[in-house]
């Protein structure tokens, strides 16, 4: 499958009435991401079966295999998406994506629901310090209109180092703590400001959805941390 996104026109060069309506092309799509992942969310809660597996999955080695499997998944819709410019497909990329996030994060809602005092208030006000951080941040890349590409390897290492802190905490059973949550936090932030900065710099005029692929990881791996924190003090 040939990657046609060097010969498509870039939004980079494009007038400025397209570029706004990519933009609103692409956030509205993060919206629905989002709108969709409370709706896969609600539903796999209800499912005792559901919660009842990914909470053993979170059991050492079990847990590797898991974030082994929604890489896979991830990988695949982000090479779905850009690769292809078949709406459809990449339209299934992102649902599948989505609904990986969704399973992924039970185990971690299921205890902030019902092992934390808060409860479903610490999971909105966890939401609210997301969705602030994720607009001020993408902000900057709009108010400065600087190009934040060179992030690109020092996110690459950061998550490289996240990732093998992460398998030997599962390997050896220990905890990574608050200030692991605090780093990842930073390391998301980063990853917005990236991917925003794409935006305008790197992508065509019609791939707002892999673009708003791209955003959505971003929040929610911003979001997991966040509520971590969260979590960590209640």
């Amino acid at each position: 499958m040939e990657n046609t996104i060097n010969q498509k026109a870039l939004l980079i060069d494009a007038t400025n009435d397209v570029r706004v309506e990519f933009l609103k092309k692409t956030y509205k799509h993060v919206a629905g991401g989002v709108l969709l992942f409370v709706i896969f969310e609600y539903f796999l809660l209800q499912s005792e079966a559901v919660v009842t597996f990914m909470l053993s999955m979170t059991e050492g080695y079990k847990w590797l295999i898991m974030l082994g499997g929604f890489m896979f998944i991830t990988s695949y819709a982000e090479n779905t998406a850009l690769k292809t410019a078949d709406k459809n497909k990449q339209y299934l990329a992102y649902a599948a994506y989505v609904f990986m996030q969704a399973l992924i994060f039970v185990p971690l809602l299921y205890i902030a629901i019902f092992y934390t005092e808060s409860g479903n208030a610490l999971i909105e006000q966890a939401a609210i310090v997301t969705l602030g951080l994720f607009v001020g941040i993408s902000s900057i890349v709009f108010v400065t209109k600087k190009d934040f590409s060179f992030l690109k390897a020092g996110l690459s290492v950061g998550f490289f180092i996240a990732i093998g802190l992460i398998i030997a905490g599962s390997l050896f059973g220990f905890n990574l703590g608050l200030w692991f949550s605090v780093a990842m936090c930073a390391l998301a932030a980063g990853s917005i400001l990236y991917q925003t900065s794409n935006l305008v710099n790197k992508f065509g005029v019609e791939d707002y959805i892999p673009a708003s692929l791209g955003l959505f990881a971003s929040l929610m791996l911003l979001f997991w941390y966040v509520l971590s924190i969260f979590m960590s003090r209640d």
